[in-house]
């Protein structure tokens, strides 16, 4: 049924597309490209062949959950920096946007702004019908993935990563 709705509803309204299916755990990291909030491409499978890499997707810069996602990996930069782990934050942004963003809440790590081509939020699956990023994260590390909040967690997503990764060693 929920098929069979979802198929009507896209008939109706094809501008909304179909997203790709979420990564899962197993999955390599997309080969994809985008800009950072500084207009340099970064390129996601050269990011995260070797090591961790956190990419984390929020659906509007400057707004309450979306910045208490992002602060949360902030407020966790040290800890996560001692695991190894890298950071990229998404979202159907501009990179002006995304800019602004990362320097009012100090953020040590690199924003993408996916809002031209969307690669990043379709590669990944997390496309919602209206076009912007879903809330979620996934952590790879040398190009797998290795978890998958495909949620999101706002104000805790930093120490989700820290117990994800005490909890591998064990």
């Amino acid at each position: 049924m929920k098929t069979l709705f979802a198929s009507m509803l896209l008939s109706l309204f094809p501008f909304l597309g179909s997203a790709a299916e979420k990564i899962v755990v197993g999955d390599s990291i997309p080969a994809v490209i985008c800009n950072d909030q500084d207009g340099k491409p970064v390129d996601l499978a050269k990011e995260g062949a070797k090591g961790y890499l956190l990419v984390y997707f929020y659906p509007k810069a400057k707004t309450g959950g979306c910045t208490k996602q992002g602060c949360s990996l902030r407020d966790s930069w040290a800890e996560l920096q001692k695991a190894g782990v890298q950071v990229l934050g998404v979202s159907t942004d501009d990179e002006k946007l995304q800019k602004e963003f990362k320097d009012e809440q100090k953020f040590p790590f690199r924003l993408l702004a996916d809002k031209e081509k969307k690669a990043v939020t379709t590669a990944f699956g997390v496309k919602n019908l209206v076009g912007m990023a879903s809330r979620s994260a996934f952590l790879f590390k040398d190009g797998k993935c290795v978890m998958a909040d495909t949620k999101g967690h706002t104000t805790d997503q930093g120490q989700q990563i820290l117990d994800f990764l005490k909890s591998e060693k064990k």
